[in-house]
């Protein structure tokens, strides 16, 4: 394998990212990169983003999905806005008892699937129609609008610094994005030198610098739209916090890697004394609370809770996993790579949407595109598997 195909296999969905980013910028003629809409496509597809670090929980341990979370996050959703409409209830009591209940749903599916063994697809589609159903009852099967501006300011406000920020320019958005760029730049090059201080496997000084300088220019260029619309969502905030505590568990922790040993070989890690009961568990009881947190943030955006919210929402969460790289048999897959998958899943949303791509159309796109991330991940792993 010549270093050039080496290197486009390695970046394959950041490449198709910038590529899918391109073709609908000039497919809509620019609209797609329009200060509101780039601060609309965080927004929208918050949820994916945050569910996306809980479903890769999920299929590290074997392939396995959680089809109950859209049902998950109506249900906390639907409880959240009774307490404050019905009762009256401040923002952060309700915040808190909400996360409490989908803590306890946690509970419940990961007890059934860790340690009563049902299968993950029958437990969690069990659980799609009692969570469904159960967060209808709780709505009396109306919708329910929420009006505690506290409760919205929390998810959906933006970052505004007297004395700096104005109307038509928010300086702190793009001062925030250089942060972050220098931070990112400190990390990558302190990262790569580490490496090569103990003799591991490391990219060249100049794939590292190219690769720092991409990543920089795309977070301060959007940071820069964002600085020319409202600022910083505060929902970013809550979005970053969830991915760097994922990628920190996942990649930085002895937790995080049972995850993948028991995804790579269940028995293997059995035999090395990892309990697979309390690995399942933990995965869905993670992925549980992260889809109730979804809910409020979605709750939060809309403005208000009615029985549909939150249908089909698993399916985006799974997509932007395997498209992100997870693979469909377990035991491999990053937090990065399904930002990755999430943010072309939301780009390619947002794209046909401006472009004005009837429904089925958007179905059946992404449909093939999540076909084509799977048919990759298995041809990759069948060759792997002839070496």
């Amino acid at each position: 394998m010549t270093k050039a195909s080496s290197i486009i296999k390695k970046y394959t969905m950041t490449i198709a990212l910038v590529v899918v980013f391109i073709f609908f910028t000039v497919l809509t003629n620019g609209r797609l990169v329009y200060a509101q809409n780039i601060s609309n496509l965080l927004l929208q597809n918050a949820y994916v983003l945050v569910m996306a670090c809980g479903m890769l929980l999920c299929i590290l341990t074997g392939g396995n999905v959680d089809l109950s979370v859209g049902a998950t996050l109506c249900l906390v959703g639907a409880v959240a806005a009774q307490l404050m409409d019905q009762n009256s209830m401040g923002a952060l009591p309700t915040i808190l008892i909400a996360m409490l209940i989908a803590a306890v749903i946690g509970i419940w599916q990961g007890f059934w699937i860790g340690y009563i063994h049902i299968p993950p697809f029958i437990a969690t589609l069990a659980g799609m129609f009692l969570f469904r159903g159960l967060g209808r009852v709780v709505l009396a099967s109306k919708t329910v609008n929420i009006q505690n501006e506290a409760f919205l300011n929390t998810f959906i406000s933006y970052i505004d610094v007297p004395g700096m920020d104005t109307k038509s320019f928010h300086v702190s958005a793009l001062i925030v994005g250089v942060a972050v760029a220098v931070l990112l730049t400190v990390l990558m090059l302190s990262g790569r030198a580490k490496k090569v201080k103990k003799n591991y496997a490391a990219d060249s000084l100049v794939t590292t610098l190219v690769k720092v300088i991409i990543i920089d220019a795309l977070i301060i260029a959007y940071c820069w739209k964002l600085a020319n619309y409202k600022g910083i969502p505060v929902m970013l905030l809550w979005i970053l916090l969830v991915v760097l505590i994922f990628a920190f568990i996942t990649m930085k922790t002895a937790f995080g890697r049972y995850f993948y040993a028991v995804g790579g070989n269940e028995k293997a890690a059995k035999l090395s004394g990892i309990d697979p009961r309390r690995v399942y568990f933990w995965a869905y009881f993670l992925m549980s609370v992260l889809a109730g947190f979804s809910g409020l943030l979605v709750a939060a955006r809309i403005g208000s809770v009615d029985g549909n919210m939150g249908n089909s929402y698993e399916m985006d969460a799974i997509a932007a996993c395997f498209i992100g790289g997870a693979s469909a048999y377990g035991g491999s897959g990053t937090v990065s790579g399904i930002m990755i998958g999430a943010i072309l899943l939301g780009v390619m949303n947002q794209g046909m949407s401006i472009y004005g791509l009837p429904d089925e159309w958007q179905y059946v796109v992404k449909g093939a595109v999540l076909l084509a991330a799977v048919i990759f991940d298995v041809v990759s792993n069948h060759k792997v598997g002839k070496q």
